[in-house]
């Protein structure tokens, strides 16, 4: 016989805790409540509500999130392993397909634009049509498109298979962090975000190793083609662990293509204008500034006239929302300044050889994926807001050691701040990832979960111009591969003065919305 089971008031001697059932099946944050769930009993065959007896038995209750996270985290690895792993190609396909520098870093640009523009309509789409419907299409097609770059026959089919590859992955970085509610209890949704930001870091850290190693032996194909044991993988493992929830009532809107694709067309100006040209403000890259300030005026207009917008302009009113989505921004634009700045610095300020500057920049993926997981523990005990300023306090001043330190101590002085700001980024991030999510509505995750990665990538990006602009102006060399190590120590010295500033920056901002607490 069944009956429902309603949520317990008490808890008399020989009743199961309601800590431990929720654990078992029911949740609070908008999946179904543990009072609608159905009990199956043993013995003479009756039941009672929670109230007066145990209960013994819940029908269907929801797995343990070992296996669901097992698959968000591998759907996050593959993502993050086709952002890295390309770059060593570069030089092989350029000579594979007998094309320039200039031509073939698309096979990257492609991918990374991609995410950027379609993330953000990826995660509100998984909002309208239910996550695991899209993540599944998303990982399917993502696997597929890399096929397809293994086997293009130009390097135009290659670039025109890593954007679809770009898409399939931008689902899959949108959807990962949304379905983090969907499956854990919030108490430990730290841990998972840990879980995910160290999967992340070791997609990123592997990619050098794993291409080059597939290089060597198996020849450039045998990059893409990894993908398919892995997305096949993947696929079989979010079918069968991931719940299949279909969307609240209130996410049951129609889809805003006309705000989809001004975003994109609009995210896409700005990432050109900041990439082409390696960061020179010449006349197309001016023209794509302004294209992207009208076409935000344009997004803006029409999303505050629309029925069902892509994103609502007043969610921006939330200082948490607000404050972790600059915080995130100005993050990244430091972060890019590593990768920027430190190949030139320990090349030609330290005298490194290319295989030890090689060693010494896989230290901080390499950090950051240790970081993870102890991390997100920390911020379910002591909070998110309380660790999210503690990251960006070792951010700061690892900032501040690597203006000063390197000149100094040489290699040490590099290094040891270098690990001080990846373990403190590492941090921030599954603080501020947790904080932001906590008290998204359920119907909101997935756009929510994109605009926070959106953030990230437009730091990036605009790390990777801006920083690298004054690295230059500071060095004083047109060409900065030739200046002499005194300018590139200085370069060095000033681009991290500058990424201080912008640390403090983002401290302040974390610790105003602080006013208000992030986690509920």
């Amino acid at each position: 016989m069944n009956t429902s089971i309603r949520t317990a008031t008490s808890n008399p001697a020989g009743a199961e805790p309601l800590s431990r059932l929720r654990e078992r099946g029911g949740r609070g944050d908008g999946s179904p409540e543990v009072g609608q769930r159905r009990s199956r009993c043993r013995g003479e065959g009756f039941c009672e509500s929670l109230q007066g007896q145990p209960v013994r038995e819940l029908k269907n209750p929801t797995p343990r999130p070992t296996w669901p996270l097992a698959a968000l985290s591998l759907s996050l690895l593959l993502s993050s392993l086709g952002t890295s792993i390309a770059n060593v190609a570069l030089p092989t396909l350029a000579q594979a397909f007998s094309a320039s520098f200039q031509q073939v870093q698309w096979i990257v640009l492609a991918y990374l634009l991609a995410i950027t523009t379609l993330i953000v309509g990826a995660g509100r789409l998984g909002d309208l049509a239910g996550r695991r419907r899209l993540l599944l299409g998303g990982t399917a097609l993502f696997t597929a498109a890399s096929v397809l770059c293994a086997i293009a026959p130009t390097l135009w089919l290659l670039v025109g298979a890593r954007a679809v590859q770009g898409l399939g992955a931008a689902v899959m970085m949108s959807l990962t962090m949304a379905f983090v509610g969907e499956i854990v209890p919030r108490e430990h949704s730290g841990a998972a975000m840990g879980l995910l930001g160290t999967m992340s870091a070791v997609g990123t850290a592997l990619g050098p190793a794993l291409g080059g190693l597939l290089i060597s032996t198996l020849g450039w194909r045998a990059i893409f083609l990894v993908n398919l044991p892995l997305g096949l993988l993947a696929l079989r493992l979010c079918r069968q662990y991931l719940p299949d929830i279909p969307p609240a009532p209130a996410a049951r809107l129609r889809f805003d293509s006309l705000g989809t694709l001004l975003l994109a067309l609009t995210l896409a100006a700005y990432a050109l204008a900041m990439t082409l040209g390696r960061g020179s403000l010449g006349p197309l890259n001016l023209a794509l500034l302004l294209a992207a300030a009208v076409g935000t005026a344009l997004f803006i207009f029409v999303e505050g006239r629309a029925a069902a917008p892509l994103i609502r302009l007043a969610m921006f009113r939330d200082p948490v929302l607000s404050a972790g989505l600059a915080s995130s921004a100005l993050v990244a634009t430091v972060m890019m300044a590593t990768l920027v700045v430190g190949p030139f610095h320990l090349s030609r300020a330290l005298a490194l050889p290319a295989a030890l500057v090689g060693i010494v920049m896989s230290a901080g993926p390499l950090v950051a994926a240790f970081v993870g997981l102890p991390a997100g523990r920390g911020v379910d005990r002591y909070g998110a807001r309380r660790l999210g300023v503690v990251g960006l306090t070792g951010m700061a001043l690892a900032c501040v050691a690597l203006a000063l330190l390197p000149a100094a101590l040489g290699i040490p002085g590099y290094v040891i701040p270098l690990v001080l700001l990846t373990a403190s980024y590492a941090l921030f991030q599954v603080a501020n990832n947790t904080a932001v999510m906590a008290g998204v509505r359920p119907d909101q995750r997935g756009l929510v979960s994109g605009v926070l990665s959106l953030s990230r990538n437009l730091g990036l990006i605009t790390g990777a111009s801006a920083m690298g602009a004054v690295f230059a102006a500071a060095s004083a060399a047109t060409d900065i591969g030739s200046a002499s190590a005194e300018a590139v120590a200085h370069g060095t010295h000033f681009t991290f003065a500058v990424a201080a500033i912008l640390i403090l920056l983002a401290l302040v901002i974390a610790m105003a919305a602080g006013k208000r607490p992030l986690t509920p």
